[in-house]
């Protein structure tokens, strides 16, 4: 007796933990003056998980040297960022455990507010199957 393989089948499968990470080195920031400001990069994580359609349960920084440490809690999961304004330079961790949520559209928001010349970025699935 021959089995059969159904294509449908394999997209038809949910994960039973959805997950996606999206990560990068932000280089040659232009918006220098938002890298040590905490209460604006509070601000942005917040925008940034709207964007990504996450749910915002905290924020927190820490003033660093010139620079900060952000990390918003989101129920999905958390966004990160850690700033060195004197290189101009953030790395910036998107994480969600949520299929109704886009951790790259919360990824380039964060991006696009710091006006870089260079983005480094990968993406990774975390789910399980």
């Amino acid at each position: 007796m021959q089995s059969t393989y159904n294509i449908e089948d394999e997209y038809s499968k949910k994960p039973k933990v959805v997950g996606r990470h999206v990560y990068g080195n932000v280089k040659g920031c232009r918006n220098i003056n938002l890298l040590s400001d905490e209460k604006s990069l509070t601000n942005l994580l917040i925008k940034a998980g709207n964007a990504g359609n996450m749910t915002i349960l905290d924020v927190k920084t820490w003033k660093i040297g010139e620079g900060v440490s952000a990390v918003a809690i989101v129920l999905e999961s958390h966004i990160t960022i850690h700033t060195w304004p004197e290189y101009r330079f953030a790395t910036v961790d998107v994480y969600s455990c949520g299929s109704h949520t886009d951790p790259k559209k919360a990824f380039d928001f964060i991006v696009n507010a710091l006006d870089p010349e260079d983005v480094e970025f990968g993406m990774t699935d975390r789910s399980l199957e």
